[in-house]
């Protein structure tokens, strides 16, 4: 308890203000896992961890459920959202036809400086899926995803997908948690490399295609367990 605690509390540490902290820190605590789906969470207890008063609590518990990562239960209060099947197609469905359209133009234009930063990108995907650390492994699998947008030019298309990154985020860890996925994500990601690098529209499109059901399978998979 005294670990999350402090945990939670080290987060703090923006230059924002209040309620914008407290709001980004509880967002980061649930989308982490730190957060149990279903977990109850108390006005005062998280005041108390955070040394705030319970009036940006309140506040950021309001935004968390406009953003659906937290649901008003009658009489017993906040608590974490759960994820659903339903809310895990709707986010899959969205990044096939962002993801599955990126990687077409990624091969249409990506420049060779474009191609040295995709390969870096896989590269340490791969050195942190050999260290074990989960939060590194879906930040360095975000910024090889990342890599291939931004390969595409389109200014539009690379914000479109940064406003929705919360929300893939919070899926993206709970896959990422099967160690047995591991190896499976670096097979992906290096086909999905070299179909870039080739210029192969089609195969990239299928590779990503496979590459995102498969997430939403082990997902579900987890889900119901």
């Amino acid at each position: 308890m005294n670990q999350n605690q402090d945990h939670l509390k080290d987060t703090m540490n923006e230059y924002l203000p209040l309620r914008d902290v407290v709001f980004n820190t509880l967002r980061r605590a649930i989308i982490t896992g730190e957060f149990a789906p279903g977990e109850r969470l108390m006005e005062i207890s998280l005041a108390n961890r955070l040394g705030v008063s319970r009036t940006p609590v309140r506040e950021a518990i309001r935004k968390l459920e406009l953003e659906g990562l937290v649901i008003m239960i009658p009489r017993k209060g906040a608590q974490v959202a759960k994820i659903t099947e339903k809310s895990l197609r709707d986010v899959i469905e969205i990044r096939c036809v962002l993801e599955e359209f990126a990687a077409s133009l990624a091969c249409e234009r990506i420049t060779e400086e474009g191609k040295e930063k995709l390969k870096e990108a896989h590269q340490q995907f791969v050195d942190a899926v050999h260290t074990g650390d989960i939060l590194d492994i879906v930040e360095k699998d975000e910024k090889f995803h990342d890599t291939i947008f931004q390969a595409t030019n389109n200014d539009k298309l690379i914000t479109i997908i940064n406003n929705l990154r919360e929300q893939f985020y919070r899926y993206r860890m709970e896959y990422v948690r099967d160690i047995e996925q591991h190896s499976v994500l670096v097979t992906e990601h290096d086909n999905l490399l070299h179909a870039i690098f080739n210029h192969d529209s089609e195969t990239a499109k299928q590779i990503m295609r496979t590459h995102l059901k498969n997430q939403q399978e082990g997902v579900i998979q987890a889900i119901r367990e």
